[in-house]
Parts: structure tokens; C-alpha cells; sequence
């Protein structure tokens, strides 16, 4: 599957859950995740630009690989996620054959729907209000044409600059380093 998704930071989240409903988008769900992002023993991921974690909802837990991003807009890359049975060996699993825990990311989300798109509302812990909005993809070849979709809804939602591709471990991680 291939993601299509672009984040971007917002003032807050009352005037977007507004401008929401106003477009006919449908509340479908607010949960807590708890995402562990790994370091692999053979591959520097910062570089490779891959992604591999554990995420602990409410109700569920993956394990979740992403590839490179396959454009310079968005966040567009290949995802491969997997539900599993326990974080705890899962993590286990992974640190005992080399795999490192890089940062543990909280957040707390909304998830709206409206047509195709995903869009959620994130209060993750240390950064200020993002939204994302996602179209997930069977087939990659036309992801421009919905990065060029998602970037439309954003500009109906009144959203056109606070952009970013970065993941919220890489911008807690820049924080760190400022």
C-alpha cells in the first residue's frame, strides 16, 4: 500500500473541527496511541529515511514499516502494517536481534472522514496542534494526483503554509537538538 499523507501545524483545534463539519467531514473516532520507533542494527534510518515501529492504541497494536518518501511534497511512501498480539515482545523480539528503541512518541487523535480522505487532529506531547490529512493508495502509480487532492482540501480548510513532511519523532527530535 502506499500512503499519501501530508501534516500540517495548525493554530488549534477548534476553529479546523469547525471548518470540518462544515465540509461534511464525520467525526469517526478519537483514540491514544503510543508509537516506539526503532533504530535497525544494519541501516541508519535517519539517512534511508525508513521508518519502524510499534503502536499501542485504545483497543490494538502493530507493527508498522515505512518506506522512503517517494517525493519531495508530501509524505508519500510505502507502508506495510501488521496487527500484532503484544507490544512487549514484539519490542522484545526486535532489541534481541539487534533493533534499538529510538523515541517513544504519544498523541492523542481524532480521525474524521470525508470522501476518501483520513484526516486527523493530533495533540501529540511536546509539539504544538497538526493535522494530517491521508489518502491510502493500492497502487502508487497516480500519488500525485492525490497529494494534489490532499493539498486542495487543506486550501478549502483555509490551510496554506505551517507544512511539514518531517515525522512527529523527527520534529520532538529537533527539538531536542535546538
Amino acid at each position: 500500500m502506499i500512503e499519501v499523507e501530508v501534516k500540517a501545524r495548525i493554530d488549534n483545534f477548534t476553529d479546523i473541527e469547525h471548518e470540518l463539519e462544515k465540509l461534511g467531514a464525520v467525526k469517526d473516532k478519537s483514540e491514544f496511541q503510543e508509537d516506539i520507533y526503532f533504530q535497525s542494527p544494519i541501516a541508519d534510518y535517519g539517512k534511508t529515511d525508513e521508518a519502524l515501529r510499534i503502536r499501542t492504541t485504545n483497543n490494538s497494536t502493530f507493527i508498522t514499516y515505512k518506506g522512503p518518501k517517494l517525493n519531495r511534497d508530501a509524505k508519500t511512501r510505502k507502508e506495510v502494517e501488521m496487527t500484532i498480539e503484544s507490544a512487549e515482545k514484539a519490542r522484545d523480539i526486535l532489541t534481541e536481534i539487534g533493533f534499538t528503541p529510538a523515541r517513544v512518541v504519544k498523541k492523542n487523535r481524532q480521525y474524521y472522514k470525508l470522501e476518501n480522505f483520513e484526516i486527523s487532529l493530533d495533540d501529540v506531547e511536546g509539539l504544538p496542534p497538526y493535522m494530517e490529512i491521508e489518502i491510502s493508495l493500492d497502487d502508487g502509480n497516480d500519488y500525485g494526483e492525490a497529494q494534489d487532492k490532499i493539498f486542495e482540501l487543506f486550501g478549502e480548510l483555509g490551510i496554506t503554509e505551517g507544512f511539514e513532511r518531517t515525522s512527529y519523532m523527527e520534529l520532538l527530535e529537533n527539538l531536542l537538538n535546538e
